[in-house]
């Protein structure tokens, strides 16, 4: 580890296993960055199109989905610090090369979704703002990353504060529109507890919730924000640094969840509250927000659709590296990792495609390639020889297991609703 990267608090609060609330900042900061991909633009999409047409009907999925993000981040995190290296770096020296590749390719299509949502999203918003076209929008976007990654260079500490910092803009966001819509606090409980399903539209809705909640990229990237932060040096070390980290997966998470949270029941009771159950893309909610609670709650809205895709962007960008060099030991500059997951955004631009329906299209995407580094995670993570004094307790491998199914079960389901009625 270079000396700019080297936290000597965090060495020592390793070292003398010390614990109190100050001795915890060192620690906070890998998972923070994990979040924004669970606040990115694809959120934004779906949760307003679910809370929209089916009220607060489908927050249990947002629930289920975040607590299914703490396990599996937990897990990624726990991964690196054990090991030393990350997802992608081991699952190169645990599979046969076609496998590999394989792997590699489908991370690569997650890291594209990811991608043409970010900068979707950003697109859009400095539209709404601005009324700049979404195609220079998206190139602002590109700049205004590219000037956020070179913090890294200063070590991870200042970009972990920016990001911070983002997802703090996010959430003060969301506290306003909350007092600006007032909720049914009620409504929000009982959903978030009991499930519902209604329907093809429904579970398209929910598995796109879980593709923008448990992404999985991020899988990737968390466990290399852990791999060589702090080095312990012996299992004693190993274990205290492991508890040292649960409190940033569980604060980071649990803020990237009441975020998601809001998102989907401020729609509820702005839109579906007032019969609007037809928004079906941003453009609409943005412009529907203006006459139900004048300009101020459209422009947050928008300034929150800002910050989330341009923090996530980076976010993106930064998984992209650690997949390309975990997989194929291949590192490219990352500007030109940048532009290259910039050319299927042009694209759907050029195109004129819906550009809130292909947010919604590429979270689906994401859930569906999602199993791939889920099950390798939990492979990985059971295994002693792997793991040492980390290896998973069965109860926290058989949760993995039931999450994970949860997962596949509900890709399934949508594919059988999308394509059995064609082939009657």
């Amino acid at each position: 580890m270079s000396p700019k990267n080297k936290d000597n608090h965090a060495y020592r609060v390793v070292e003398n296993g010390v614990v109190n609330i100050f001795s915890l900042v060192p620690f906070l900061g890998p998972a923070f960055i994990a979040s924004v991909a669970y606040i990115d633009p694809g959120n934004f999409a779906t949760n307003i199109q679910s809370g929209s047409m089916f009220g607060y009907k489908l927050i249990w999925v947002v629930v289920m989905a975040n607590l299914m993000a703490m396990l599996f981040q937990m897990l990624s995190a726990k991964l690196g610090l054990a090991t030393g290296y990350n997802l992608a770096e081991l699952s190169r020296m645990h599979f046969k090369k076609p496998v590999v590749i394989g792997m590699w390719l489908s991370a690569e299509i997650a890291a594209m979704a990811t991608d043409l949502a970010e900068l979707l999203g950003s697109a859009i918003a400095i539209h709404l703002l601005f009324g700049i076209p979404l195609v220079y929008g998206a190139l602002i976007t590109g700049l205004i990353v590219f000037a956020v990654l070179t913090l890294d260079n200063y070590g991870y500490r200042p970009l972990e504060i920016v990001i911070a910092g983002l997802v703090g803009v996010i959430a003060v966001c969301y506290v306003v529109e909350t007092f600006l819509s007032q909720p049914d606090w009620k409504e929000v409980g009982y959903h978030a507890v009991v499930p519902w399903l209604g329907g093809s539209q429904s579970i398209f809705l929910a598995v796109g919730i879980i593709g923008a909640t448990v992404m999985p990229h991020v899988l990737y990237l968390h466990s290399s924000l852990t791999q060589s932060r702090v080095i312990p040096k012996n299992n004693l070390e190993k274990r205290r640094l492991f508890h040292l980290t649960l409190p940033d997966v569980v604060i980071a998470m649990g803020l990237a969840g009441l975020i998601n949270i809001s998102m989907l029941y401020m729609a509820a009771a702005t839109f579906n509250a007032h019969g609007k159950t037809d928004i079906a893309d941003i453009y609409t909610a943005y412009k529907t927000l203006t006459p139900l609670f004048g300009n101020a709650a459209s422009t947050i809205f928008a300034i929150s659709l800002l910050v989330s895709g341009i923090s996530s962007s980076v976010v993106g960008t930064m998984s992209g590296q650690v997949i390309m060099q975990g997989f194929v030991g291949f590192k490219i500059p990352i500007f030109i990792r940048r532009l290259a997951t910039m050319v299927p955004t042009f694209i759907i631009i050029f195109l004129g495609i819906n550009s809130t329906h292909a947010l919604v299209l590429s979270q689906v995407i994401l859930s569906m390639v999602l199993p791939i580094p889920i099950i390798t995670l939990i492979y990985l993570t059971r295994r002693h020889d792997v793991m040492g004094i980390l290896t998973n307790k069965s109860a926290t491998t058989y949760l993995a297991i039931i999450f994970g199914s949860v997962i596949v079960l509900l890709n399934l389901w949508l594919i059988a609703e999308t394509f059995i009625p064609f082939l009657k």
